[in-house]
């Protein structure tokens, strides 16, 4: 049967982490919204010259490119055994907007759909977030707390230099949860009354949070 995952959490829950291992277990593709917008724009598609004039304004891209992005990607054949959305849905809009794109692609199939939601208390996600540091050569993420370098300041993976983003910060991170939890948690409840919201503890570390993942997965 096909399978098919969203997942849903604040910012920095960990969904990243585990939607690539989670791609790698079941073979599947990790169809990231933000980075199918950048390839878009990249290489110059239609779609992407639209979006392109949208972001330079600092404006959303309007949810009907969106969508159209995201259907063509699902369509595409190494999708047929299932696939893994990673930033989409991001609210009630987005997500009827799946459920027509879903209806079109499994032309009647019978799916195993759910929406897997990380829960972590605010607390935790702050202080991953101040604590979060990136590679400036490779974009490698680490946690000084949870996820730290071999070496100080070092990337594990390129040797690259390790840089703290300026919006992760305590102030921007909590007006980043205020947008999340009015935009995107009432996915919560509407994956809810369908019957396929699957809840995990996202405290931990990557392999008790994976473990967790796994169980409610199978």
């Amino acid at each position: 049967m096909k399978k098919e995952f969203i997942f849903l959490g604040p910012p920095a829950c960990g969904k990243g982490t585990q939607t690539e291992k989670l791609a790698k277990y079941f073979g599947f593709p990790h169809v990231d919204t933000g980075s199918l917008l950048r390839a878009e724009i990249k290489a110059e598609t239609e779609n992407g010259k639209i979006a392109k004039t949208f972001i330079d304004k600092g404006m959303l891209v309007p949810v009907e490119l969106v969508g159209s992005v995201i259907k063509n990607r699902l369509s595409q054949d190494d999708c047929k055994n299932g696939f893994i959305l990673d930033g989409y849905p991001r609210s009630l809009e987005q997500a009827e907007m799946l459920e027509n794109i879903k209806a079109e692609i499994d032309n009647g199939e019978e799916v195993d759909f759910r929406a897997i939601y990380f829960n972590l208390d605010q607390s935790v996600l702050i202080s991953r977030i101040v604590n979060r540091r990136s590679c400036a050569k490779c974009g490698e993420i680490y946690n000084l707390k949870f996820k730290p370098t071999k070496v100080d300041g070092i990337c594990d993976k390129c040797g690259g230099e390790l840089i703290q983003r300026k919006d992760d910060n305590e102030e921007i991170a909590k007006a980043r949860f205020e947008t999340y939890f009015h935009e995107t948690a009432p996915l919560i409840e509407y994956y809810t009354n369908k019957n396929v919201l699957r809840t995990i503890n996202a405290d931990g570390s990557i392999d008790e949070v994976w473990e967790r993942l796994k169980e409610v997965v199978e």
